[in-house]
């Protein structure tokens, strides 16, 4: 099968951005112009093609990362719609690791969101080269170079306004195109939403020449012969070559090309279209990707994007597809490869075969015999493969950097209400697990409830949701709790001794630990300080191993220990009755008096908050906030009126906190979250979580 496009004319995009700021809506137009489909589909009224699940419908949110292929002009482009929640960060995570370039959307009301920043971050971690688009012109209080001072001032971006509006909020009827100088202004009338090219308006004459020196100047500065040329006289500057400055400034993520409209109103969308193809990279642009040798991690190697490399690719995405199994969503970095063949899975050291090659468009898909370097495609037949999994060719491995993701701080509790409903528990489980590493699993072996483990609220209810309606599972789910954590302040020494004598060969271990508080997020460090064998080499992976089981329930409330230290002083064996199971009973006992002696506490998760609210609520916002333990780190005025309040407060207070706040600002406020950090439980509810946890332990037994 020939490629689709030469590889120099394919972008990989994603379109990030806050909820709401209409990234599905834009994608939407977008299909529409390159033909990909016939019909526009709202959010609104639940008809968006790259919103295809039942639960994106109903609530008019992306929740999962959709990919789907289309060709502008003479570029094909595959474009991953991305989620803006807090919540579903992960799949905004997975699709930036993947993708050769993004686009920014912004609401021209709403500006730098946070959620705004979170994805900037993001972006900038991968050194993903992006353009941004101001959407929303139409709105009331929409304000481009208010907007456009924020991307410089608030995310630290170097933007380059490539077209400035001409009016606004409901006079918004076209472009300025700086490049060209010309005005393009929209016909409201026209069924194919059509534009005239015009002479600028007088009025916005001086504008559009400020703004176009403005360009000039950051483009020039990204090129020095252009520089030169430049500073002889501006004028002798083409436009070609200022399109290839500031393709290249993009490209080195020095510059971010700056474009606006309003995509509900399909005005500006072709304009975009159009900056892509010119400004976003094409998988050659790139450098090569880089990995280490399986067998030998200390050796670089690097694929080049071609088809002559051997095969290489990320899995990015795994989607539990009811009519076709397992489906795992790719980017080929180098090589080809066709259906039917087998692959080398670097990271689980097995071998795979490709059954099915699919192009994916949301939820509709068409076969493929073969895929090539720089495409997105999904595979069927990958059963060992997840997300972060290298694919590579069988004679020549490869293993590229792994996706991390961030830890989840909720945890609710299902019960399935019958013994059928219990197998299509487990199922469903499994595979949503697979589906999403931001949600996991453990079964309290007490209780033999089974606990979910996600991101927040949302995260949560919409695996609940999921599991019944796609899994047809009726189960009973407790209320959210939160994830707690216990370590320790102070270092304690503490040694113990197993014996065990019983007819026959006995127990013998004997181990003496000094443990210390590490570093906040540092997790577990062990260190053996052992010489003179006083405990002989082969015993030591259990003593490890025996601290490894005694830090998944702690000694204070049974919640898992993080940032310790152990360091293993000394301990003794006996020739006969020694044995890795007596060293490990023997560790175990050790840490958990050790941890007692060290001043243990409880850790909470810390959420990063931002309310946006009419002031006259602003009284009873914050003080409702300090009430749950909050702190306000400051209140500062944002446009329309509005008033924006950060904040920090415990997770373990926020529980329905979307509802308080609807009645507290007469549904008029808006607030997003996301995890900060863990910080200690003042010592009088640490008591109370403390006694509830050894109620319910007495409970059981």
């Amino acid at each position: 099968m020939a490629r689709l496009a030469k590889l120099e004319k394919q972008r990989n995009i994603g379109i990030m951005a806050h909820i709401d700021a209409g990234k599905t809506t834009l994608t939407e137009r977008i299909l529409f112009y390159t033909g990909r489909s016939h019909k526009i589909g709202e959010v609104h009224d639940g008809e968006a093609t790259m919103d295809w699940m039942k639960q994106e419908r109903e609530r008019g949110i992306t929740i999962t990362a959709a990919a789907t292929t289309c060709f502008w002009k003479d570029c094909r482009i595959n474009i991953i719609d991305t989620p803006g929640h807090v919540d579903f960060t992960v799949e905004v995570e997975r699709s930036l690791r993947i993708l050769d370039g993004a686009i920014a959307v912004f609401c021209g009301v709403g500006g730098v969101e946070p959620q705004s920043e979170t994805v900037w971050r993001q972006s900038e971690k991968y050194n993903v080269p992006k353009i941004a688009f101001v959407n929303k012109m139409d709105r009331v209080g929409a304000d481009f170079y208010d907007v456009l001072k924020s991307i410089e001032k608030d995310l630290g971006a170097n933007a380059i306004p490539m077209v400035i509006p001409i009016g606004a909020e409901d006079k918004f009827c076209g472009l300025v195109d700086l490049m060209e100088m010309k005005a393009y202004i929209f016909d409201e009338n026209s069924e194919d939403h059509e534009y005239r090219v015009e002479n600028i308006p007088p009025d916005l004459l001086e504008t559009a020449k400020k703004y176009h020196h403005i360009m000039v100047e950051k483009a020039v500065e990204l090129d020095d012969t252009l520089m030169e040329k430049y500073l002889e006289s501006e004028s002798k500057i083409t436009q070609e070559e200022l399109i290839a400055a500031i393709r290249k400034g993009t490209i080195a993520n020095k510059v971010v090309p700056v474009l606006c409209g309003t995509a509900f109103k399909n005005k500006g969308v072709r304009k975009l279209l159009d900056a892509v193809t010119l400004y976003l990279p094409s998988p050659l642009d790139l450098p090569p990707v880089k990995g280490t040798d399986p067998n030998d991690p200390q050796k670089t190697i690097e694929r080049k994007p071609s088809n002559d490399e051997p095969f290489t690719a990320l899995a990015f995405k795994v989607q539990a597809d009811p009519h076709m199994g397992k489906l795992v969503y790719f980017r080929v970095y180098s090589g080809k490869l066709n259906a039917g063949s087998y692959i080398y899975n670097a990271t689980k050291d097995s071998k795979e075969r490709i059954s099915r090659i699919l192009q994916m468009h949301a939820n509709e898909r068409e076969n493929r015999e073969d895929i090539s370097a720089g495409d997105i495609g999904a595979a069927i037949g990958l059963d060992n493969t997840v997300t972060g999994d290298t694919l590579c060719d069988l004679e020549n491995p490869i293993m590229l950097e792994a996706i991390e993701f961030p830890a989840p701080v909720v945890d609710i509790s299902v019960k399935p209400q019958s013994r059928t409903d219990q197998d299509k528990l487990s199922k469903g489980i499994m595979k949503l697990a697979e589906e999403d590493p931001t949600f996991t699993v453990h079964v309290d072996e007490e209780t033999g409830e089974t606990i979910l483990s996600g991101m927040g609220e949302l995260h949560l209810e919409i695996i609940v949701d999921r599991l019944k309606h796609e899994f047809n599972v009726e189960a009973i789910v407790g209320q959210p709790k939160v994830a707690y954590k216990e370590t320790i302040l102070n270092s304690a020494t503490e040694e113990y001794k197993h014996i065990k004598q019983s007819g026959g060969r006995g127990q013998y271990g004997h181990v003496e630990f000094e443990i210390s508080p590490a570093s906040p997020g540092q997790g577990f460090e062990f260190e053996n300080a052992i010489v003179g064998g006083a405990i002989p080499k082969e015993y030591i992976p259990a003593v490890e191993k025996g601290i490894i089981d005694a830090l998944k329930k702690g000694a204070l409330a049974g919640f898992p220990v993080v940032d310790v230290k152990v360091k293993l002083v000394d301990g003794s064996y006996h020739d006969v009755d020694s044995s890795e199971i007596a060293f490990k009973i023997a560790s175990i006992e050790c840490f958990k008096e050790a941890f007692k002696k060290a001043m243990p506490v409880l850790l909470e998760p810390y959420m990063s908050m931002e309310v946006v609210t009419p002031e006259e609520y602003v009284g009873n916002i914050v003080g409702n906030l300090c009430s749950r333990r909050g702190k306000v780190l400051g209140i500062a005025a944002g446009k329309t009126g509005q008033q924006i309040i950060s904040a920090e407060a415990p997770l373990a207070e926020l529980f329905g906190y979307a509802t308080t706040l609807r009645s507290l600002s007469s549904g008029r406020a808006v607030y997003s979250m996301h995890f900060e950090k863990y910080v200690e439980v003042p010592s009088t509810i640490s008591e109370k979580v403390i006694e509830e946890e050894k109620e319910k332990q007495q409970n059981k037994s």
